[in-house]
């Protein structure tokens, strides 16, 4: 069996887009010098692998990865965050943001190969293949699965590098709401905004939303819950946070060479780079933006 079938996100061939697809590349290219979350990837040719019929040798190999992952974290199982990561996939015509499933809070090895399977066939979901014919792309994509200790987030957002809904090239936007970041990915949570202007580094606008829901963990994976009433109305992010999310989108830019599209968290103050992709569209709704 080939020893491609599983790399992990800081090794070389981590960057090889075609080997581990679009999402998982663009981090791996951050990782050494970004906080990162750990993981590895189940590459393309693992994907080609099972098709071919040899799943016992990719669930094995899945598994293995997960234990060494779960020796590094030094936690026997430890939760981890599953997804897919198409070789096509945020690049700089098409994202497919929210095209394909994601997993959170996976817990075990078997847990962790029924995701990684789980990725693969959302692939092929009406709604994956009707996103690809529409931008013109072929009918069929290598996908590989990023798999990444899960963050404890006490505050998560998208950050872009140019503002999303005016195309204006001096503003940074930066969105964000307490807990996990389902809730702001999915639009199903106002969060708190803020703009900031690039030349200077400062904030321009704050827009303080009355955030009704969040996302957390639980046994099953995640659920929504309600925001307790304390914290509904208060701002989610410090104006340091903030900038420091700023800074952080117009330096991507500047390495990537293309406007960025952040996913972040927040733990313990601390924060984390969950996602780096370009900014492909330019939508109209606050919290539901495509990049």
């Amino acid at each position: 069996m080939a020893d491609n079938l599983i790399v992990g996100l800081t090794d070389p061939a981590a960057r090889d887009r075609l080997l581990v697809g679009g999402k998982a590349a663009n981090l791996s290219l951050l990782a050494s010098e970004f906080r990162v979350p750990p993981g590895f990837c189940v590459t393309e040719a693992a994907h080609r692998a099972w098709v071919e019929g040899l799943e016992g040798d990719v669930r094995r190999q899945v598994a293995q990865a997960y234990g060494s992952l779960g020796s590094k974290l030094g936690a026997g199982d430890p939760a981890v965050a599953v997804r897919s990561s198409a070789t096509d996939e945020d690049g700089s015509e098409s994202s497919f943001a929210g095209q394909y499933e994601t997993f959170l809070n996976v817990v075990g090895a078997e847990a962790v190969q029924k995701a990684v399977v789980g990725c693969w066939e959302s692939a092929r979901s009406p709604r994956a293949v009707e996103y690809r014919r529409s931008r013109g792309l072929s009918g069929h994509s290598g996908v590989a699965v990023l798999v990444q200790a899960l963050v404890s987030s006490d505050v998560s957002g998208i950050v872009f590098s140019v503002n999303p809904v005016t195309a204006d090239r001096s503003e940074v936007v930066v969105n964000a709401s307490w807990g996990m970041g389902e809730s702001v990915v999915g639009g199903t949570v106002t969060p708190d905004s803020w703009v900031v202007r690039r030349s200077d580094v400062s904030v321009v606008r704050n827009d303080c939303a009355d955030k009704k829901v969040m996302t957390i963990r639980d046994d099953a994976g995640t659920r929504e819950v309600a925001v307790p009433r304390l914290l509904r109305t208060r701002p989610c992010l410090n104006e340091a946070q903030v900038l420091e999310a700023a800074r952080l989108a117009i330096d991507l830019e500047a390495r990537m060479g293309w406007p960025v599209d952040l996913e972040c968290s927040w733990s313990d103050g601390s924060l984390n780079l969950l996602q780096c992709r370009p900014v492909t569209t330019v939508a109209t709704k606050r919290g539901n933006l495509e990049g």
